[in-house]
């Protein structure tokens, strides 16, 4: 059964987890930085004040978790007690020049070779995950010059995902895939200055899913 406590418990746990604070996680929304603070939890009258659908749904898509991942949070967690422990993962940390370089990975898309720079994350990573860090604008306002995003490369990736993709002539980009045949892979950029793309799917080497991203 949902509680006030528990949906807010969750909402503090969901921060936590991918380590944010609670204005933090309502500023990466897109929400007020005060949103989610104890104040707002009750209204003036002491009657309880629950968080809107909306506000649910904004703060699950900018931590690229899911509906199951929050409603985990809900149904395991009850009122007092600390968010869900999460173990560390550490993972491959490369930068975007790197991945446009030639030797640096494999055909399927994973890093290749040793001596890679890693990286810990605070939410426990797939196996094969490796780590991105965001280098100029082209990806404002969602991503930030220094942000790091976690790929999947086996991951399943699906109409509205964030994905990082590499062309044949060693083009790396992070865009939202919004169509993929067999012979073209349609592509909105994540920055409006930048044109959306149109690539063949022959000129892909490899396209993975945006699962974690540190702002």
């Amino acid at each position: 059964m949902l509680s006030h406590d528990r949906v807010w418990a969750a909402i503090d746990a969901l921060a936590e987890r991918y380590s944010l604070s609670a204005s933090g996680l309502a500023k990466r929304a897109g929400l007020d930085s005060t949103a989610f603070n104890k104040s707002k939890r009750q209204s003036s009258d002491g009657r309880p004040r629950w968080p809107s659908t909306e506000s649910v749904a904004k703060i699950i898509e900018a931590t690229n978790s899911s509906l199951d991942e929050f409603l985990s949070l809900v149904e395991g967690k009850p009122s007092g007690d600390r968010p869900l422990p999460v173990q560390p993962s550490t993972v491959p940390l490369l930068g975007f020049a790197q991945a446009g370089a030639g030797g640096f990975f494999d055909d399927a898309g994973f890093p290749a070779g040793q001596g890679w720079d890693l990286i810990e994350l605070p939410a426990q990573s797939g196996e094969g995950s490796y780590a991105l860090q965001v280098q100029g604008d082209s990806m404002l306002p969602l991503y930030r010059h220094g942000d790091v995003l976690v790929v999947q490369p086996h991951a399943a990736v699906r109409k509205g995902d964030r994905v990082v993709v590499k062309t044949s002539s060693g083009e790396v980009m992070a865009k939202v895939l919004q169509r993929r045949t067999a012979s073209i892979i349609d592509l909105v950029s994540l920055n409006p200055e930048h044109p959306d793309r149109r690539l063949d799917a022959a000129e892909v080497e490899w396209l993975a899913r945006i699962v974690w991203a540190s702002q």
